[in-house]
Formats: C-alpha cells, sequence, structure tokens
C-alpha cells in the first residue's frame, strides 16, 4: 500500500519536473540575453538531472531486479547526478557573469 503511493508520488514528482525542465528550455531560447538564456539552461540541466534520477527511482520499484533493470537504473543515476551538478556548476557561472555584467553598467 504504501509502495503503491510513493510510486504516485514520484509519478507526479516526474510530472511536475519534467514541465519545469521544459519552460526553463523554451524560456532559453526565447530569451534574447546569453546570460539569462545561460541560466536558463543551467535550470534545465538541473530538472534534466533530477528527471533522471526521479526515473531511476521509479524503474527501481515498478520493475522487478534483473541485470538489465539494475544497469539502467545505475546509469540514469549517474547521469542525473552529473546533470544536477553540471547545472549547478553553469549556474554559479552565469550568476557571477550576469552580476559582473550588472556592476559594469551601474
Amino acid at each position: 500500500m504504501l509502495i503503491e503511493v510513493f510510486k504516485y508520488v514520484l509519478i507526479a514528482l516526474f510530472a511536475i519536473v519534467m514541465i519545469c525542465s521544459a519552460l526553463n528550455s523554451i524560456r532559453s531560447r526565447r530569451t534574447p540575453d546569453p546570460h539569462v538564456a545561460g541560466l536558463y539552461r543551467s535550470w534545465t540541466n538541473i530538472w534534466m538531472g533530477c528527471m533522471l534520477m526521479l526515473l531511476a527511482l521509479i524503474l527501481m520499484f515498478v520493475y522487478t531486479g534483473s541485470t538489465l533493470s539494475v544497469i539502467v537504473e545505475a546509469l540514469f543515476l549517474v547521469i542525473g547526478t552529473y546533470n544536477v551538478f553540471a547545472g549547478l556548476r553553469n549556474r554559479s557561472y552565469y550568476a557571477r557573469l550576469q552580476q559582473r555584467s550588472g556592476d559594469a553598467s551601474a
């Protein structure tokens, strides 16, 4: 019973993270400022990493533990973690870049 509820919570979180990722991706393509576009792309990267990690968790609870399933789950977790950390690194870079350009114009 509790695992069923946990699966539905993970699926709902997956849908929310997918929407956030898509919105930031659209924003990054529509903004004319490259610094703001970089910030949105970094957020897209963070949300995509979270989405991959959630997908790995969903797979852990939905499918049985076959060897291929475990390998795919581990790959999703590793790639998702890398995306989150790469997005955080890019976000800090673009935030500093935007802050410097804001200080220079003031």
